[in-house]
This record gives structure tokens, sequence and C-alpha cells, in this order.
């Protein structure tokens, strides 16, 4: 397959007005702080240090897996941590590209609505709105409801932690596959600032800054924003222009109130937007009935290239609040309370068929979400025999969807099948329609995780959690309009295909437990071993589309919660004088009620719906180690095998080259798992005399083949492919700062890949590209 790169000179441009605005008075209220105290400056030393060439030893790493701030080398579970530091150098800035450092992870990206997170194999589940992620991504410290809230520029980034396995006990949301958890950096009492400006091809520009500081004794604050923009990589045949490109920007603001020791309170208000072509597909394959019909209508499309005559845009919206305040109590208790909202509305324009002709002139999904959250949770002191976190949470989401299909002059003789699409009968042609979708969620849950210690060395952790969940749904389908006066058979296919529906009030009522086992043994200080058995759940869903409820009514439109059981074993070690480190696992899930999409034939010529798919199995290895071999030179390798397998997957959606409807996949692959997935990354860095510190870095991702859609087909098997990606620079301290200046190319052997695939109607199978070969320099003032 093959597409076309357009190649521009390097983009040029400024930061926006707002942004130096910011910036500059932000700039003002630091200078006029405090100097740091002689403690500050030491540990800042000793940061440095450790994070510079002269580093003898890997530093340790901090995370809140179990809902407090703990070495990650303590906690006995899977954890892959990945710096914002790490993410800067290798030119990650975008959620999908962290599958290329982390392991067993895919991310399935069309746009920011049809976005999927799996860890594990377990997640890839159809896009629909009335559903849940089975991998639960978090930002600081707030349940993020749709997968594609947290599509948008990584801004600003702390540290980012991946906890794989079901993490139903001490997590807001029960989820089946893990948690993706991104924290931001806080507000400092110290001065801090930086701004980057980034070009490359394809009109790459990224522009973005931040700045931290006191503003008084007891308060700081922080402003941090970001504007990117590119021209797209994919060459449009219809019309020439270029698709895959767009523009994003983001600001965010911060308070931090800190009093004293015993209280802090942290106000995070942020918002994001995009605007851009993102969505856009290749013909990827197709059946000879989709050849057919294609050149039936006229079409000239070819297999690798986009050839559409219709819009393709995506309009993203999303702001967020929350509130996150600590105390620390008497007897060395620490109480949380984290109060949080967020909003997201999605916009699209899609040229659905993927020709050059008018079969469907637009389809989409605009979605308005609304979500409201509140935790509270309380940590006992730690040292003792005996130490526990326990907590209430509740969550409120409004979601509304409106799908919308407006049909061209040729959908007749292209959707309906033969002998009927040569009749003449006008039953689509011209057709509009549109279906209104909204969903209430109320989820409510107690939940605690307490550690014995029964010896110096051996630890016994035990969690639950109980949820508790109704959601409240409606689908209506309103009557077409548009289109020619239909009597007969034209008016019988009109309306089987497009008719009014309502379902009515749908309601869902659920109480699903959680539970953690686990046993630890600390072999040395720098061995850990663990074993830990945990049952997650993700919440049922209603199906926010008619799909087949006029014929199998409107029951069919809801879907079961998905059960996940899971057994770990593994390792966390440290040796040569903690400069190499080893930590491994393995793992087994198995998962009931895996929600996936079935097939119906009624009404002809059949539709595909949600439903509960039967049981899933996911098991393999999961290998982290870094090293640091000599001064100046880090190492870093993240792999896993993950072997996942349908046990029980009866009437699944058969592939559309084959002659029947349907297919049981039981003992099958399941879609958009690759078996292995190995990332690799090495920076060296000197330091001169001169006070010049060179640097250079590299890092290669690979991932093996898997399927690409539900149904197995082999016309969407997506190919195993390596990415690397390089960059050299140089450091140097300037004027009471330091510059960073490097030149950075991703994809460098240019090679074409798929970041997912995805069936449409006729025998038609649609692919989504990854970035082809882009270059650039980006220059960093830090001051």
């Amino acid at each position: 397959m093959t597409y076309l790169h357009h190649r521009p000179a390097l983009a040029g441009a400024v930061l926006k007005p707002l942004g130096l605005a910011l910036l500059l008075a932000m700039q003002h209220i630091a200078v006029a702080a405090e100097a740091p105290t002689d403690e500050a400056q030491e540990q800042a030393s000793q940061d440095q240090q450790a994070d510079g060439k002269q580093a003898t030893a890997l530093g340790k790493v901090t995370v809140t897996a179990r809902r407090r701030a703990e070495d990650a080398q303590d906690v006995p579970a899977a954890i892959t941590t990945v710096s914002g530091q790490t993410l800067e150098t290798q030119r990650l800035y975008k959620i999908q590209d962290l599958q290329q450092v982390l392991p067993s992870v895919n991310i399935a990206h069309m746009h920011s609505r049809v976005s999927s997170f799996a860890i594990r194999g377990i997640g890839n589940n159809p896009a629909n709105d009335g559903l849940e992620s089975s991998a639960g991504v978090y930002l600081d410290n707030v349940y993020l409801g749709r997968p594609g809230m947290a599509v948008f520029d990584l801004l600003d980034i702390e540290q980012i932690d991946l906890l794989s396995g079901p993490q139903g006990t001490l997590f807001g949301k029960n989820t089946t596959a893990g948690v993706l958890n991104i924290t931001t950096r806080k507000p400092t009492f110290t001065t801090e600032r930086s701004v980057e400006v980034s070009g490359g091809q394809d009109g790459y520009f990224q522009g973005k800054g931040s700045v931290s500081g006191g503003l008084t004794d007891t308060l700081a604050g922080r402003v941090s924003f970001y504007r990117s923009r590119d021209d797209g990589y994919l060459k449009n045949d219809h019309d020439g222009r270029d698709l895959l490109g767009g523009e994003r920007e983001g600001l965010r603001a911060q308070l931090l109130f800190q009093p004293n020791d015993d209280f802090s309170l942290r106000w995070i208000s942020e918002y994001n937007q995009e605007n851009s072509s993102q969505g856009s597909g290749v013909i990827y394959g197709g059946t000879k009935q989709f050849w057919d019909r294609a050149a039936l209508v006229g079409s000239t499309q070819r297999v690798g290239r986009s050839n559409i005559d219709g819009r393709q845009n995506v309009s993203v919206h999303q702001n967020g609040h929350s509130l996150e305040a600590n105390w620390n109590l008497a007897g060395g208790y620490t109480l949380t309370s984290i109060s949080a909202y967020r909003y997201w509305h999605f916009n699209p324009a899609n040229d659905a068929d993927q020709l050059d002709v008018p079969v469907i002139r637009d389809l989409g999904y605009e979605v308005h979400d609304r979500q409201f959250s509140q935790e509270i949770r309380l940590a006992s002191p730690t040292g003792g025999a005996f130490d526990y976190v326990l907590g209430a949470y509740a969550f409120k989401q409004d979601l509304g969807n409106r799908n919308f299909t407006k049909l061209g002059p040729l959908a007749d003789l292209y959707l309906l099948p033969a002998p009927l699409n040569g009749l003449g009968l006008d039953a689509l042609n011209n057709v509009e329609t549109k279906t209104n979708g909204k969903s209430e969620t109320k989820s409510f849950a107690l939940f605690a995780q307490s550690t014995w210690h029964l010896t110096q060395q051996l630890d016994f952790t035990a969690g639950i959690r109980g949820t508790y969940e109704e959601r409240e749904a409606r689908v209506k389908r309103f009557a077409p309009t548009g289109g020619t006066p239909a009597t007969g058979l034209s008016a019988i296919i009109r309306q089987n295909q497009t008719g009014a529906y309502d379902s009515g009030d749908l309601s869902l009522y659920n109480f699903s437990p959680s539970g953690l086992l686990g046993l630890s043994y600390t072999f040395t200080d720098d061995f850990l071993g663990y074993v830990s058995l945990s049952h997650g759940e993700k919440s049922g869903g209603v199906n926010l589309n008619v799909s087949q409820a006029p014929t199998l009514g409107a029951e069919s439109l809801l879907v079961a919660p998905e059960r996940a059981n899971n057994a770990e074993l593994g390792i966390k070690s440290q040796w040569l004088d903690d400069r190499l480190l080893v930590n491994a696992n393995l793992f087994w899930t198995g998962i009931h009620g895996y929600q996936a999409t079935g097939y119906s034939p009624n009404p002809a010529p059949g539709v595909f719906f949600l439903t509960n798919a039967g049981k899933l199995r996911s098991r393999g290895l999961e290998l982290n180690v870094t090293a640091l071999p000599i001064r100046g030179l880090t190492l870093n390798f993240t792999g896993s095998y993950n072997d996942v397998t349908y046990l029980s997957f009866k009437d699944a959606q058969a592939p559309a080259e084959s002659a029947v409807p349907t297919q049981d996949l039981s003992g099958q692959r399941a879609a958009g798992a690759p078996k292995w997935i190995g990332n690799v990354s090495a920076e060296y860095r000197w330091n001169l005399e001169s006070g010049f510190e060179p640097y250079v870095s590299g890092n290669y991702a690979y991932r093996s083949d898997t399927p690409g859609t539900l149904d197995n087909s082999k016309l969407s098997e997506i190919d195993g492919y390596g990415l690397a990606n390089f960059s050299v620079g140089v450091r140097k301290d300037l004027s009471g700062g330091q510059v960073d200046a490097s030149l950075w190319v991703r994809n460098a052997f240019d090679k074409e890949y798929y970041l997912t695939t995805a069936n449409n109607s006729n025998g038609l199978y649609v692919g989504y590209l990854g970035q082809p070969r882009t270059a650039g320099v980006s220059l960093r003032y830090d001051f």
C-alpha cells in the first residue's frame, strides 16, 4: 500500500498573544517571590545531579498506585512509569504515542471519539457513547469518563504511570484492564519558567511554555499552555487537499494554597480545543462486492489512497476543573478530598463512504458529555504492623449524542442489494436521518485496602470495593426527511432502514464487588517478590443507536457488565549498586461477558449491535529493564508477550469475505492485541569542561501483527511494524537559565504503519495511518 506525503518547508510561527501575556505576568510575579531556601537549593542540586551525567545510580521513582506516595520498587504490582523528561526528550506529545514506551498497550486511534486504550489486549471495545472503557484514564486523580478526553497534547507532564490488571479496589471507577494515571507538574514556591518552540516537516509547529512561582508566602501559581498545528500528511486524490492535519491548543492554570505543612489545597482549571481533519482514512482492503459497487457508482478509489469528495473535519472543545485538598491529621493520618467537573464536546463531519462520489454525504456522532465526581480518602500512618486506605466515591455523568446521516443521490445504487439497486426505487437517495441518544449515569462506591506486615519481610494485602450504579437512557430516531415521496416497496425499505423509532426510557441497575488479595516478600532490600489475585468489573452500558431495536426490542440495547479475574506473579529487583533495574511479571486474566459487537440478519441486510460476547482470556509476560552501565548512558527496555484469545464467542460478526453472516470465534485471537511488543531506548550525555552538555538519544518500538477488526477479517489484519526515533542536541547554561537546542526525527525510516482499521459497508475496510517520517528542530529555554 502507498500513500502520498506532503513536504512543505519548516514551519515558522509565533506564540499567541494570550500565551505571551500570561507568561510575562507569571514571570513578573515569580521574580518578586522569595528566594529559595538553602535546603531547597541543596535538594535541587541533588536532583540535578541524579538527573545529569554525574549520576552513578538509578534514582527512585515515586508512585501513588496505592493512593499514597511510595517508591515504585516497594509496590507489589505491575507498574511502568514514564517521566515527563522522557516524553520531552523522545518527542512523545500525543496520547497515541505512549504505546511506543509502554508494554502490553495498544491505542487504536481514528479521532478523539473513536479511540480506545487497551492494556494486555483488553479494551478494544467498539466506540459507542453508551459504553465505558475497559482501561481507565486518570488525569491528576480525576477519572475521565470518555477516552477522547485524553486526546490532547501532553502538556507539562510530571509522570505517567501504567497500572496493569484490574484496579477496582482503590481507583474511582472499576476497570477490567488497568489504569493510565497522568500527573501534571504542580505549582512551586520557587521560580520555574520554560518556553519551547518546535518546527518540522508537514508544516508542524508547536509552541509551549510554563511559569510557576510563589504569589505569597502561602500561595503558589502555575500557568502552562501550548499551541500545535500541522498541514497533514495524507494527500486526497479527489481535490489535492491535505488530510490528517489541523490545530490544537490548550491552557492549564493552577493555584496551590499551603499555609502550613499539614494542609494543602490545589485548584486546577484547564481548556483544550482541536480543529482538524483527524478521522481521515484510506482504503485498506475490500471484497469483490465492494469493488463492484464502487465501479457501479463511478468511483475511482484505489487501495492505500484517500479519494473522497466530502468534508472531513473534527471539532473538539473540553474544559475541566478540580479541587484537591490534603490534611495531615493527628496521629499520622492523611485525609484527601478531590472534587471535579469536566465537559467535553465533539462535533465531526465525515465522508463515511470513503468514495469520490455522493453516496453518503455526511455521517457522524455529535457528543456532549458532562461529568461530576467526588472522592474522599483516609490513609492511615505507616511504619506499624498494619496500614490502610479507605474512602468513598461518587460519579455522575450526563451524556447526549446526535447521530446524523445525509445520504446522496447514489445511495440506492451503492447501498441496496441487487437486484433492488437497479430498480430506480429512490428509497434512500438524498434521505436524511437524525437519532438522539442520552444517558445519565450515577455511580457510588465504598472501598478499603489494607496491608498487614506479618513479619519484617512478609506482607499480606487485602482490598474490597462495593459499587452501586444506576443508568437511565433513551434512544429516539426521527422520521426521515428529504428524498422523493416513497410508496410501495420503496416505502418499506425506507421504513426498515431509517424509520422513526423511540426506545422509551431504559434503565440499568447494578451492584458490583471488586477485590484484591496479595502476598509480597522482601528477600533483600533490592529484591521483592509478589503474587496477587484480583477481581474487577466494567459497568454495563446502553447502545445509544437504534441498531437492531425495532426488530429485537428496546431491551436488546442493554449490555451487561464485563467481569475480570486476574492472577499475577512478579518480581522487582535492583542490581549492581542500583545501576540495573529488572522487573518482570507473569499474568493471567479471564474476562466474562466481554463487551463486543454481534450481528443480527434482521432487518435485512442485517445490523451490527452491542452484546456480551462471552469469555476472553489474556495471559503473558511483561519485562522492564533499566540500566546505567557507564556515567552518562541510560538504557531502557520494556517488552511483553501477550496471548489474547476468545474462549467463547459464538454468533460473532463474520468477515466481509465470508458467505455467511456470523461465525464462531471461540479459540481465535482477539482484535487489536499484538502478541509481541518491545520498546528499547538509549540516551547518552557528555559533560564538557566548556559547560556544554551534548546528548544523543534514540528509541525503537516494535509490535507484531494483529487482527484489525472484531470480525478477524484477513482484509483488515494489521502488519507488524517497528518505528525508530532519534534526536541530537546540546544544553548550555546561559544568563541564569539553560538553553536546549535539538534536531530530531520521528519514524526515521519512514515506515508505513496503521494505528487501527475499521469495517464499513459492502465489504470495505478502512485503515488509519500513523505519521510518516518527520524531522524538525526544537529550542527550549528554562530559566
